[in-house]
């Protein structure tokens, strides 16, 4: 989980392309749904759109790009190094060319989005849908079994084929469907409607006597419903080695290790929050939720746009005990171990720093569920003077917490150095040292110039790393 949102970069310099691996498909039409497309732009009238491509699809964007345009007449502009995780839209990338309307291709968290229509293309990639079918028959022998099949988006265009090999011997297996943005009618009695998915749940004890069945490579989706349904017991089918197995990620350890970083969250005085998403709808909300939230439990935050984190970026925040990721559901649950100070995510932050919310055993990576009137939001309680009667012991230092909450009226400015207005609506904030040395550091990245700079082609660059590129020659002494 390390790698999926976050690297070193050493990787990326060092790999080399290969022609002959990165030619373009041959079968464009069928593996990127050009009509299905091509109608999405007509029939909306949009005159530039965007195309995002992940790294592993680029080889094809020209050609795909150069064929939407015939069909379309409308101008395409290419996306490729996308501000955050590639499952994400990226509405910020789009914005810079004025684009009324994204296509987005390959693997999609399906996170709804907040301004632009979106189309998501998945990719029609292989499924042996025979093999996937004697794999099931071989880890669900029972034929009464109730099993909710899973997938991956990028293998949806094969599970109606799949499914009626299957329905005819198992009566009470269900196939979840893939919905793309928030669907505009509440969901019905006994349906779960969670991570672009939508199925019916018809077991007599609800969904925790339902077994899951995965068609899919391992990976940060499977990981997030296995942690969220962690009461069903899972199994997959892997469609590139054609193999079948039962999954034994420990769920237990891993919910433990999430618990753990909640008792960190509960003894840390200053909170970062990483906004890890610009495009994913309520991420605004959720953003001044936390900053509530930690204000009321008497915490200091500070909110950081790093792009996609990695441990060289939020080393440089010394200041900070904790960071909180604000993500999608697939990049919310990254593995902090390789990095100076742990990061949790929005339900984890809530556990800690809320008394109302308690521990059910149920597990949330999409941060929409925490805020108000979504289902799973818990009201902070009323604000108290003294402290609880019951103490709050750190499991981590053993020393005592203060477990209540402060609804400290807005303060007034006086005349002590100690509080500086801080912009034009008379925001009134306390100066502290973190804050100030946080305030003085800035950054400026890459500027486009757009105009300014000259056109030229491109050329080979050096390979290697910045203490010893290839190129380079070794200096006598």
């Amino acid at each position: 989980m390390a790698t999926a949102f976050s690297s070193d970069g050493e990787a990326a310099l060092r790999r080399a392309l290969d022609p002959v691996a990165a030619a373009p498909r041959g079968d464009l039409d069928g593996f990127y749904e050009m009509g299905r497309a091509a109608a999405f732009v007509r029939g909306g009238a949009f005159r530039k759109v965007a195309l995002q491509f992940p790294d592993e699809l680029l080889a094809d964007a020209a050609a795909v790009a150069a064929l939407m345009e015939t069909a379309t007449g409308a101008e395409m502009y290419v996306l490729g190094d996308t501000t955050y995780g590639s499952c994400c839209v990226d509405e910020v990338a789009a914005e810079h060319v004025g684009a009324e309307a994204l296509v987005h291709y390959g693997p999609a968290c399906l996170s709804p989005c907040r301004k632009l229509p979106v189309l998501h293309i998945f990719g029609r990639q292989p499924l042996d849908v025979k093999r996937c079918a004697e794999v099931f028959r071989e880890l669900y022998p029972d034929r009464q079994s109730h099993v909710v099949v899973l997938n991956d988006v990028v293998y949806a265009h094969a599970m109606g084929e799949l499914q009626q090999q299957l329905c005819q011997e198992y009566p009470n297996v269900v196939f979840s469907r893939v919905v793309c943005g928030d669907p505009p009618s509440p969901a019905l009695p006994g349906e779960v409607r969670q991570f672009g998915r939508r199925f019916p749940v018809e077991a007599p004890g609800g969904l925790q006597d339902c077994a899951m069945f995965y068609v899919g490579a391992e990976g940060l989706a499977l990981t997030s419903f296995m942690l969220t349904w962690n009461r069903c017991p899972f199994s997959s089918f892997d469609p590139a080695t054609s193999c079948g197995r039962r999954e034994t990620f420990n769920v237990n350890r891993a919910l433990m290790r999430r618990l753990y970083l909640v008792e960190r969250a509960r003894d840390a005085r200053v909170v970062g929050i990483l906004v890890g998403t610009l495009g994913v709808a309520g991420y605004l909300t959720v953003l001044q939720h936390l900053r509530e939230l930690l204000r009321r439990a008497g915490k200091r935050s500070y909110t950081l746009a790093v792009g996609k984190p990695n441990p060289a970026k939020l080393a440089n925040f010394l200041e900070v005990d904790i960071f909180v990721l604000v993500a999608c559901t697939q990049n919310s649950l990254l593995d902090s171990s390789d990095y100076y100070r742990p990061i949790v995510t929005p339900y984890e932050l809530e556990l800690a720093c809320n008394p109302a919310r308690e521990w059910t055993g149920n597990y949330l990576t999409d941060f929409r569920d925490l805020l108000p009137g979504a289902c799973a939001h818990v009201e902070l309680p009323p604000a108290g003077c003294t402290e609880e009667a019951v103490p709050d012991v750190s499991l981590i230092t053993g020393e005592m917490r203060s477990v209540r909450l402060c609804d400290l009226p807005a303060p007034q400015l006086p005349s002590s150095a100690a509080l500086a207005c801080r912009d034009q609506m008379r925001a009134v904030a306390e100066i502290s040292p973190a804050a100030s040395f946080l305030e003085s550091r800035s950054w400026r990245g890459l500027e486009q110039q757009l105009g300014k700079t000259p056109v030229s082609k491109a050329v080979q660059g050096r390979r290697g790393i910045a203490i010893a590129y290839e190129d380079e020659g070794c200096e006598e002494s």
